[in-house]
Formats: C-alpha cells, sequence, structure tokens
C-alpha cells in the first residue's frame, strides 16, 4: 500500500469574507499549499435537532500529511462556528510527482 502524501481538506462556512479569510491564512501560515474557494452552495443540515437549509462557502486546501492535522486544528481556531465546524479530508491517492513535492515544499514542518 501506497503512502499517502497530499490530502484536501475541506470545511464549509456561512460567508465567502470567512472562507477566504481561512484560506489566505493557512497558506500564509504554510499549513496549506493552495486554497479554492468554491460557493455558495444551498445546503440541508440538522442543527439544534431542527431541520435547517441556507448557503454555504466551501474552502478546499492542500496540505501535506506532515501538517494536516495542525491545520484541522487551525481550521477550528479560526472559523466561525465554535465547536461546530465541519473539516473533512480525503487523501489524493494518485497525483504527478511534482505537484506532491509542490505541496510539501510550502508546507513543511517550522524547524
Amino acid at each position: 500500500m501506497t503512502e499517502v502524501r497530499v490530502w484536501a481538506v475541506t470545511s464549509t462556512t456561512p460567508t465567502e469574507e470567512d472562507a477566504q479569510k481561512i484560506a489566505r491564512t493557512v497558506v500564509a501560515e504554510r499549513l496549506a499549499a493552495g486554497a479554492e474557494v468554491t460557493g455558495p452552495a444551498m445546503s440541508v443540515y440538522w442543527h439544534d435537532d431542527e431541520l435547517g437549509e441556507g448557503q454555504e462557502w466551501r474552502v478546499t486546501l492542500k496540505t501535506s500529511a506532515a501538517v494536516r492535522d495542525q491545520l484541522a486544528d487551525r481550521i477550528v481556531e479560526l472559523h466561525p462556528w465554535s465547536g461546530g465546524a465541519e473539516v473533512v479530508a480525503s487523501p489524493i491517492e494518485w497525483a504527478i510527482e511534482h505537484y506532491v513535492e509542490w505541496v510539501e515544499k510550502f508546507t513543511a514542518a517550522k524547524e
């Protein structure tokens, strides 16, 4: 089995500005090599035992295995939904080596 070196970490936010703030902050801090903000998307969800719906913005961050968990913690810190932030990650099971090296270079653990 091949080791996963790159991850796509995703969160949703209530506003485009919130998503952009997360994207800019974590890329500047080198917790992600790059970010994409998309939306709005219509979401249907359970909240406080009630069915709800509304618009959300998605931020998708490309990161290395070395800092994935630090990135998740930082998203929670920056997110406007205290304690309720969605943070999920999917392994990038295959990518060209040049891309993998780029992600790892710009998310290198600080010494």
